[in-house]
């Protein structure tokens, strides 16, 4: 299987796959491809074991189902858009080096990964958080590829540095980082300051890769010029 990512504002990522290969992707990421791939729409793939293992990658912001792309017959070609303006990155996934990424930020991967929700380390995290931090839990063996939006900021957090970042912003990070969900200080800034009320706290030691254009700046941006259903 060959890869390759094409383009800067709005990228895409083209798989070149051999007879038998295939290739996992979240529903409806389909742009192109060649008419000797195969598709298969199923919940039972992405590490999915039953039901309920289904509906919590769902619940991460996954699909329910899920559909693998199979060449068959010869060599195939298959191309998945970004559906934002961004980047999409590779990700190398192993035992012992699972990522947690942004809810709508797992595009594709080979078929031996598994993705489900993400282990929340504070219930805040879940229920204040936002959409920034509803996390998809990347594990498994193989080559995942990542959608984020705007441009990519990486650090590398040594053991016990924090970052504290809009929830928004939180692209992906490896396992290995702790996260919670903390509240900014100070009345007037909560009130007033115009970001929220919660930051998340990423804890080191490992890599994290930030995104700059968050989804709901993104639609604030868009809300101007979108029309208006009369009464």
């Amino acid at each position: 299987m060959r890869s390759e990512i094409t383009g800067t504002t709005l990228p895409v990522l083209t798989f070149t796959l051999e007879p038998g290969e295939g290739v996992l992707a979240e529903p409806d990421r389909l742009s192109w491809m060649t008419s000797n791939i195969a598709m298969n729409t199923t919940a039972a793939t992405g590490g999915a074991s039953g039901l309920f293992s289904a509906i919590g990658r769902a619940i991460s912001g996954g699909g329910l189902f899920m559909t693998e792309f199979v060449a068959q017959g010869g060599e195939g070609l298959l191309a998945l858009a970004a559906s934002v303006p961004g980047n999409i990155i590779e990700a190398k996934v192993e035992p012992g080096r699972g990522f947690l990424i942004h809810r709508h930020g797992f595009l594709a991967g080979t078929l031996g990964l598994s993705l489900a929700v993400g282990v929340q380390q504070s219930l805040g995290a879940g229920v204040f958080g936002g959409n920034g931090f509803v996390l998809q839990h990347l594990t498994g063996t193989g080559s995942a590829y990542v959608e984020l939006g705007g441009e990519i900021v990486s650090y590398t957090l040594q053991p016990g540095q924090e970052l504290l970042v809009h929830p928004g912003h939180v692209g992906m990070f490896e396992e290995s980082v702790s996260f919670e969900i903390t509240t900014i200080s100070g009345v007037k800034n909560m009130l007033f300051g115009g970001d929220g009320l919660f930051l998340a706290r990423l804890r080191g030691p490992g890599n994290v890769w930030l995104q700059t254009l968050t989804p709901s700046k993104l639609a604030h941006a868009l809300a101007p010029y979108l029309p208006t259903q009369r009464q």
